[in-house]
C-alpha cells in the first residue's frame, strides 16, 4: 500500500537536484554569445594589423602614427605627466587600413576615366605577350572581376536541383539561361539554365550543371540564406520556427491570427 508520502519520495528520486545544471547552462548559452562575437572581433583585429604590416613599410618614418604624435605633443606637459616620457611608441591599428581604401578608391577613379582605361588597356597588352604572367593576371583578374564587380551577373535565385542522382536533392544557384553553342547542342526544347552546384561547407567550389527549366524547383529564401544553409551543412535555416517552410509562408495571415 502506498501513500502520499511515498509518492513525494518517487518524485523526489526522479528530481534530484543539481546545484551544477543551472552553472553549465549558463556557461553554454555564454558560450553561444561570447564566442561569436570573440572570433569576430580577433578576426577583425588580425586582418586589420596584417594590412598594416604591408601597407606601412611603404609609408615614410617620418609620417608613421607614432612618430607623428611624438612631433605634435612630446614637448606638452600633460603628454609628458599621462605618459611618463616625451618619446612613446603608440601602435595604431588600422591606419595601413585607411590609406589602403584612400589608395584603391583614387586608383579605381582613375581608372574610369578616359586616360585610366587608356593606361589601364596599354598595361595589359604588355602582360599578355608574356607567357607565364597572363595566365596568372588572367585568372587573378576573373577572379576578381567574379568577386568585386558591381554588375548584373550574379545569381538570381536559389534552387534545387536532382543531384548526383534522381531521388537526391541540393540546393544550388541559379546564375543565368544557357546561351550560344551550349544553348543550340543540349537536346531540349526548352529553356536551360546554368546552375552552380556549392560543396559543403566551402561553397567557393562547387559544379557548373546545365540543367532544361523543368528540373529546377525555385525557392522562396534568398541566395544569403540558401548560402548559409550550405556552408552550415544543414544546421541553419532561415526560419527558425518551421524549417520546413520559407520565411514568407511562416507568418500568420491577419484572417487567420483573428
Amino acid at each position: 500500500m502506498t501513500s502520499p508520502f511515498d509518492e513525494n519520495d518517487s518524485d523526489k528520486q526522479h528530481r534530484r537536484w543539481r546545484p551544477f545544471a543551472g552553472l553549465r547552462n549558463n556557461f553554454l548559452a555564454g558560450l553561444v554569445v561570447v564566442v561569436p562575437i570573440a572570433i569576430t572581433l580577433w578576426l577583425i583585429w588580425t586582418f586589420v594589423g596584417w594590412i598594416d604590416s604591408w601597407v606601412l613599410p611603404f609609408v615614410p618614418q617620418k609620417y608613421h602614427p607614432d612618430v607623428l604624435i611624438n612631433r605634435w605633443f612630446g614637448e606638452a606637459q600633460w603628454f609628458r605627466w599621462l605618459f611618463g616620457t616625451s618619446d612613446v611608441s603608440v601602435n595604431i591599428r588600422g591606419v595601413g587600413v585607411i590609406l589602403f581604401l584612400v589608395f584603391t578608391v583614387t586608383v579605381g577613379w582613375i581608372a574610369k576615366g578616359l586616360i585610366g582605361r587608356s593606361f589601364l588597356g596599354w598595361g595589359e597588352r604588355i602582360v599578355n605577350r608574356m607567357p607565364i604572367v597572363r595566365s596568372v593576371y588572367g585568372g587573378v583578374k576573373q577572379i576578381a572581376e567574379t568577386i568585386f564587380a558591381q554588375t548584373e551577373s550574379q545569381f538570381d535565385k536559389a534552387c534545387l536541383v536532382e543531384y548526383p542522382r534522381k531521388g537526391i536533392w541540393a540546393i544550388a544557384f541559379i546564375s543565368t539561361s544557357a546561351k550560344g553553342e551550349i544553348d543550340r547542342r543540349v537536346p531540349v526544347d526548352e529553356e536551360i539554365l546554368s546552375v552552380f552546384l556549392p560543396t559543403t561547407p566551402n561553397p567557393t567550389s562547387g559544379f557548373l550543371l546545365f540543367v532544361p527549366r523543368h528540373s529546377v524547383i525555385e525557392l522562396e529564401m534568398g541566395v544569403e540564406d540558401a548560402a548559409k544553409l550550405v556552408i552550415s551543412a544543414g544546421l541553419v535555416y532561415p526560419n527558425k520556427q518551421d524549417p520546413t517552410q520559407p520565411l514568407a509562408k511562416a507568418e500568420p495571415e491577419p484572417e487567420a491570427a483573428q
